[in-house]
């Protein structure tokens, strides 16, 4: 393997690199994945479009003291490769191996067993109201991904959560998928946010310009009326904003530094915060990323070609739980 990865056992180890190296070991972090999963199979796309948050998450938190939390687990595996399971990684979802998913058994850094979604932020808002009532002081983040942001569990946490007004950072990690493209009103909204990255500037110009007015007070008001109207078409994130979040975003989820800069003024503000970051699903693997739908989840394959690997096998899990769903049916 070589190079820095293999200097990783643990994220102290990664706390140690120089910003500028952390890019290098991006591209390794990657490479392993892809040559691994190619052997093993698994759940690559989204893995792959994770990998720089993954590693800015675990450059600016102190993990276990801090707690991450990978709603579905399905973009974890850089996770995984910078907490020690680096040497184990070939066995991913063998028996006896690691899991495909984290798992509290498994990893101390591993801190919620999460298989499917929309269960990230909940976890994460009962363990940042137990740090307050412990008096501690640790951070918390609740990753999720733009598909599990649909289910109405992570929408009943951030209703709660806003309420609450404790800290806790929810990471919203936007690639436009599910398994497959998404669909429906909140993909609609989180489409205008990526296309119109500009409304937070042209919101502080107006309040800027609004604020140097010599105007009486009662125009004052009226004029503080008037922005708080303006707002609701110039301010991204409002949903989020309303239920009591401070919106950071969207910003680019492969610009490393930017991620690192951001993750670090959100745990400054200490109060709920969400980051819309923008990623895209399958990155640094071609076949993945022209077909992000269909590297959800692979069986092995040949890195050259990205065709499936010629093996002999029984017949899937998948296919005799359906089979029998249909039968009883």
């Amino acid at each position: 393997m070589g190079g820095l990865l293999e200097q990783i056992n643990g994220p102290a180890d990664l706390r140690g690199l120089k910003r500028e190296q952390l890019q290098g070991l991006v591209k390794e972090l990657r490479e392993y994945m892809i040559a691994t999963v190619s052997r093993t199979g698994g759940h690559l796309a989204a893995s792959l479009g994770a990998v720089e948050l993954a590693v800015a998450l675990h450059y600016v938190l102190e993990s276990p003291r801090d707690k991450i939390i990978w709603d579905v687990g399905h973009q974890a595996y850089a996770h995984k490769l910078l907490t020690g399971r680096r040497d184990r990684f070939e066995t991913l979802r063998r028996a006896d191996g690691i899991s495909g998913f984290p798992r509290r058994s498994e990893s101390e850094h591993d801190a919620f067993d999460t298989g499917h979604g929309s269960t990230a932020i909940a976890a994460g808002l009962g363990m940042a109201k137990a740090r307050d009532l412990a008096g501690e002081d640790h951070s918390v983040v609740a990753v999720v991904g733009d598909g599990a942001m649909t289910g109405g569990m992570a929408f009943e946490a951030l209703n709660l959560g806003g309420q609450l007004d404790t800290p806790l950072i929810v990471v919203l990690n936007d690639n436009q998928m599910s398994i497959s493209p998404n669909v429906g009103g909140l993909s609609a909204y989180l489409s205008k946010l990526r296309l119109d990255p500009h409304y937070l500037r042209a919101k502080s110009d107006f309040e800027t310009m609004a604020s140097k007015l010599p105007l009486g007070e009662s125009i004052l008001e009226a004029v503080d009326r008037f922005k708080d109207g303006i707002k609701q078409l110039l301010l991204p994130g409002m949903l989020f904003e309303e239920l009591g979040f401070t919106y950071l975003g969207p910003i680019d989820g492969h610009a490393l530094p930017t991620l690192i800069d951001t993750l670090r003024q959100a745990r400054s503000l200490q109060r709920p915060v969400l980051i819309h970051i923008i990623t895209q699903k399958g990155r640094g693997y071609v076949p993945a990323e022209n077909d992000a739908a269909k590297w959800h989840r692979t069986p092995a394959f040949d890195v050259e070609t990205g065709e499936p690997r010629n093996f002999s096998v029984g017949l899937s899990y998948t296919l005799v739980f359906g089979g029998s769903l249909v039968a009883l049916a």
